[in-house]
């Protein structure tokens, strides 16, 4: 006979949200020591990044175990979809201040700054974008080219969005060869992706002289591409979740909310990168 399923899920009380606190605590305090060239900070952070990721093991373990379970209604899918739209809207806020910054930059702030008002403060100065010297006038550094590491790491996102697609399909058929298949590569690239961009940044800092203090441009360059980066590797990390999932028989194609969170948030890291490229690296 099979059970009643409640119209909504009311869990048991969890530890987890006092564990994440504690991880917060110390990543917070061993952040700000660190910052300040304490010695204990980094022995802090660490212990805030390792309580972090037990408590994310746990708390994603136990919704899982209730996913797998059977006890999410239809009610509760709708909360999850409607959260995981809510978490990629403030996604793109945060990379939309980003872009905000660089359109004030190049529009606003470059131009009025080679006005001749401003040539008596810095008559050196080129209202240019990007400018080849830093602003000491002593450090030059080259741009970052777009047709070369950068193009193809668009086309590897933009494969691993195909193969993410595919898997997908591979599920709603139930194939699971082709569901494993597509994610495994799709994790590939997203290494790949990783590891042509830590190449990138090597070329930049050591040939180019592109650095951190490279003027406005270099860091706004650093500030973007690193925070994608970093959504790339979250991104990656999701959907290795799900790889070990697949292998394991989870996932159904009526039942399987947790595989397309994590592809949205895929698809939405490919799209930042296409504006990426084109904003930063191209135009």
């Amino acid at each position: 006979m099979a059970t009643h399923q409640p119209d909504y899920f009311v869990p048991q009380p969890s530890k987890w949200p006092l564990v994440g606190a504690f991880a917060l605590f110390f990543i917070g305090l061993g952040a700000s020591l660190a910052v300040n060239a304490v010695s204990a900070g980094w022995g802090a952070l660490a212990v805030g990044v390792a309580i972090l990721i037990y408590m994310l093991f746990g708390w994603f373990g136990d919704v899982i175990r209730e996913s797998e379970g059977g006890v999410y209604s239809k009610r509760v899918d709708i909360s999850f979809r409607w959260g995981m739209g809510w978490f990629i809207f403030s996604e793109v806020m945060f990379f939309a201040a980003f872009f905000g910054t660089l359109f004030y930059v190049r529009t606003i702030s470059v131009p009025e700054l080679g006005n001749m008002e401003h040539k008596l403060l810095w008559p050196d100065f080129r209202a240019m974008w990007p400018n080849s010297v830093a602003p000491n006038g002593t450090e030059p550094y080259q741009v970052m080219g777009a047709f070369g590491l950068p193009a193809w790491n668009t086309l590897i996102l933009l494969t691993s969005g195909v193969t993410l697609t595919w898997a997908h399909w591979g599920l709603m058929k139930n194939n699971r060869s082709q569901l494993k298949l597509g994610l495994l590569v799709t994790v590939l690239l997203g290494a790949l992706f990783l590891g042509l961009q830590m190449y990138e940044y090597a070329h930049a800092w050591g040939d180019l002289g592109l650095t951190l203090s490279s003027g406005v441009y270099g860091a706004t360059f650093y500030m973007m591409t690193g925070f994608h980066g970093m959504h790339v590797f979250i991104g990656a990390l999701m959907l290795a979740v799900m790889y070990a999932r697949s292998l394991k028989g989870h996932f159904t194609a009526e039942h399987h909310f947790a595989f397309e969170a994590a592809a949205w948030y895929w698809h939405f890291v490919d799209v930042v990168w296409l504006i990426l490229f084109v904003f930063v690296y191209w135009l």
